[in-house]
């Protein structure tokens, strides 16, 4: 444990005399704080460990949700289950906001888990949302890009949107307590915890990347230290509309690193990102459906009941169950909302945290440091 402090201490030297030295660069942050944020000293949620057999109500300070969803059923608009899960092209799950009109950097701690099926204990993800998906596999990594109207997930309008990752600026993840499981390398098929991800969402684009392990290449894989940069940059890959596929791919150069130089945003000007990894074996699919029929059960009930009214007085009596029965939903769904909104309009605007607003990889600020090799030096040895 000495030689491998003693050996960071070098590598974070070394760092620090790169920058020193580059006259272009305006420090406004330690050598220090790039390294522990590049997860070289990291010690946060991305080491918990837990199974769907033992998930536990909370376990962070401050979770606003729970990772014990089973109350909800297999769904529910309601739902503040924080696990998401990463499996397929019609079996994914994203964190999004749980008030309507929200921008990603005011409700980043308090996210929660919106899947495209049912059986999750989650919120869903409302058919017709999202315009277009791409699912990869990896043998390092699960990917999902997409577009979409994702202000259906509460994200409001013209908002460029923020990270969610399992760290945060204090080690609790964004958000507080969220979990992310996938059955993509699981030896029995059935899903494990994903450790290190990284989940970018705006208005209308989303991304989210589960890499295999907590190893030093799967931490620069899904790195979390580039919140502002956007999908595009971060996870360069297929964001076509009106198309769904699942493809297997190469594995991607990690974000932000171009050979012993590392990137870091705010500082100076911003490289291109990396080509996207080239795709093979690809299988086009179906646009996404959540398979919730609960709305439309209602409505053809009502509907054949409305049909049959005035034939008998049993046909009267089914038209106006039925009808009081769709009211009650209705009713009860706009107070929810409307608490939900008033909840939304009371929250401070404009961003916050780690969530800063996303530029998609175009005029944010950034310089190279040529101190690369020191920090995959210092993640070895850790």
């Amino acid at each position: 444990m000495i030689a491998a402090k003693s050996k960071l201490s070098v590598a974070l030297l070394a760092v620090a005399l790169t920058l020193s030295n580059n006259a272009d660069a305006k420090i406004i942050r330690s050598p220090a704080y790039h390294a522990r944020h590049a997860n070289v000293t990291a010690r946060d949620a991305s080491d918990a460990d837990f199974t769907l057999d033992n998930l536990p109500k909370t376990w962070q300070q401050g979770q606003t949700g729970t990772n014990q969803c089973t109350q909800w059923g297999k769904s529910s608009s309601d739902s503040m289950c924080q696990n998401i899960f990463i499996n397929s092209i019609d079996d994914w799950c994203v964190f999004s906001a749980p008030t309507p009109n929200s921008e990603v950097g005011n409700t980043e701690r308090e996210e929660v888990a919106w899947c495209t099926k049912s059986g999750y204990g989650t919120r869903l993800i409302p058919d017709g949302t999202v315009t277009g998906a791409h699912f990869i596999k990896t043998k390092r990594y699960v990917q999902v890009t997409a577009r979409g109207d994702f202000t259906k997930l509460n994200i409001a309008k013209g908002d460029a949107g923020g990270e969610l990752d399992p760290h945060g600026a204090d080690g609790n993840g964004n958000p507080i307590g969220g979990l992310v499981f996938s059955t993509a390398f699981s030896k029995d098929g059935r899903p494990s915890q994903i450790h290190e991800w990284m989940n970018y969402m705006s208005d209308s684009e989303l991304c989210i990347r589960a890499c295999k392990s907590k190893s030093g290449q799967d931490q620069a894989l899904c790195q979390h230290i580039y919140d502002t940069m956007g999908c595009s940059w971060v996870m360069p890959g297929n964001y076509d509309e009106h198309t769904f596929d699942s493809c297997e791919a190469d594995v991607a150069l990690p974000p932000g690193i171009y050979g012993s130089s590392t990137f870091f945003q705010d500082h100076g000007n911003t490289p291109e990102a990396h080509p996207a990894p080239s795709s093979s074996n690809c299988k086009s699919a179906a646009s996404i459906t959540n398979g919730d029929t609960t709305a439309l059960t209602a409505v053809a009930n009502n509907k054949n009941a409305s049909s049959g009214s005035g034939s008998s007085s049993s046909s009267t009596t089914t038209t106006s169950s039925a009808t009081a029965t769709v009211t009650a939903k209705v009713n009860a769904a706009t107070s929810s909302n409307g608490r939900a909104l008033a909840a939304a309009t009371s929250s401070p605007s404009g961003f916050s945290g780690n969530g800063a607003e996303m530029k998609g990889g175009h005029a944010a600020a950034g310089v190279f440091v040529a101190a690369g090799a020191a920090l995959v030096a210092a993640i070895a040895v850790l």
